[in-house]
């Protein structure tokens, strides 16, 4: 009794919990080195039996498997090679540049350049670039990564008189004119003999005329005797419509005029025939249109360039027009256009000429007469007899004939004159 009361006076003790000793925890496996991962997997069992058979397998198949990754990346190079080859595209390649404009020279190393969107940036100078080719205007080469000047852009002309330059020289000679004896001797003088022959003018103490100007009617061998004078002189050719100089944007069609002159001088010996000057020489009249106030700024431009080339530089300008009284005096004074040359519509003996040399690669039959078909009356242009020659060898080959009679020539005239305007005053072009 008295042992279960003390034992019930002291408070009962509950067993504590014990960590198990053995605990299955997976140890951390050690570092491996390079020993270790060479070596092959150890097989077990020993003994020669179906489970060894099973996992040597197993291991044949993860060897062939490292083996087949590492020739994969054996093959494939490695990055050094592929920032060499880089590097020798990139030196072949270049890189892209920028153009911009030389607005002005701050110090010989240092300038401010304006970009094609209007922006100016104060860029360095390399030291390769020539510095004698540098002026304010010109147009250089940027560093696309630090905007500097690396080179000078020579020679650089719009496009478009490109496309006006003819490569090959005209074909037509003084033989296809049919008359214009002092036409043809007015334009030697003026144009053919000083490109040919500058020394006689030197000698005389005279300069040659600047241009000259051929006005007259339509049809009446302008651009023809233009053609020619290209062609007897070997000049470069260089021709332009008077409404190709009319542009979109402001000040497009003075840039236009002196890259023009300046392509020019850059292929002297050369010829710049304008045609059709009237569309931008016409007299000038106070107006508020922003499209005349820029075909003025373009006949300004033609007038400044008229009086800035040298007479020795061996440009030569030819205009030509229908309309010689709408044109402004201040283009056709002496001085720029010191010749005008008029083409009056040819008479019967200028006809006469014009038919043979257009008939003359003809097979006519025998009742041709070509006297019958000038008249005295008779209104006819050398681009009118072209077109009745043209339209009667046409009208023999729509019969399937090689020989073109008499018929077909007075068919052609009359569907000739039937499409020339009617209504056109006659002191139009008088």
């Amino acid at each position: 009794m008295g042992q279960q009361q003390s034992s019930a006076g002291k408070p009962s003790q509950q067993p504590q919990s014990q960590m198990p000793k053995n605990l299955n925890l997976k140890k951390r496996k050690r570092a491996r080195g390079p020993e270790t991962l060479s070596k092959l997997p150890q097989i077990l069992p020993q003994n020669k039996c179906k489970l060894r058979l099973l996992k040597m397998e197993k291991v044949r198949d993860y060897l062939a498997l490292e083996e087949g990754i590492l020739v994969f990346h054996s093959a494939s190079p490695e990055e050094g090679v592929f920032s060499s080859d880089r590097a020798a595209v990139d030196k072949f390649r270049g890189y892209p540049m920028n153009i911009g404009t030389l607005e002005e020279f701050i110090d010989e190393n240092h300038a401010i350049v304006s970009s094609s969107t209007g922006q100016e940036y104060y860029v360095p100078i390399y030291s390769f670039v020539d510095r004698d080719a540098l002026e304010p205007g010109c147009t250089v080469l940027l560093n696309q990564r630090e905007s500097g000047v690396v080179g000078v852009l020579e020679g650089e002309t719009d496009p478009l008189v490109n496309v006006m330059k003819l490569e090959k020289a005209p074909v037509e000679t003084y033989a296809d004119i049919g008359g214009l004896e002092a036409q043809i001797q007015e334009i030697k003088e003026a144009v053919e003999l000083p490109l040919t022959n500058p020394e006689l003018y030197d000698e005389m103490g005279i300069k040659p005329p600047k241009g000259v100007i051929l006005y007259g009617p339509p049809g009446t061998g302008k651009t023809l005797l233009a053609k020619a004078v290209a062609n007897q002189t070997s000049a470069t050719f260089l021709r332009i419509v008077g409404s190709e100089l009319i542009q979109k944007y402001l000040g497009d069609g003075p840039k236009l005029v002196r890259e023009l002159f300046k392509a020019a001088e850059m292929h002297a010996p050369a010829i710049i025939f304008i045609d059709e000057i009237d569309a931008i020489g016409t007299k000038r009249y106070d107006t508020r249109s922003g499209g005349e106030k820029e075909i003025e700024r373009t006949m300004l431009e033609l007038l400044n360039q008229l009086d800035g080339f040298d007479t020795s530089t061996e440009i030569k300008v030819i205009m030509a027009t229908n309309r010689i009284e709408t044109l402004d005096p201040a283009l056709i004074r002496p001085g720029r256009i010191d010749r005008k040359i008029e083409f009056p519509v040819p008479d019967i003996q200028t006809k006469r000429k014009i038919f043979s040399i257009h008939t003359s690669r003809m097979t006519l039959a025998k009742d041709v007469i070509l006297n019958d078909m000038i008249g005295t009356n008779e209104d006819l242009s050398g681009a009118d007899i072209k077109a009745i020659c043209t339209e009667a060898g046409m009208l023999a080959l729509r019969e399937r004939r090689k020989q073109v009679t008499m018929v077909d020539f007075v068919k052609a005239k009359e569907k000739v004159q039937a499409t020339k305007l009617e209504d056109v005053p006659a002191s139009l072009y008088a």
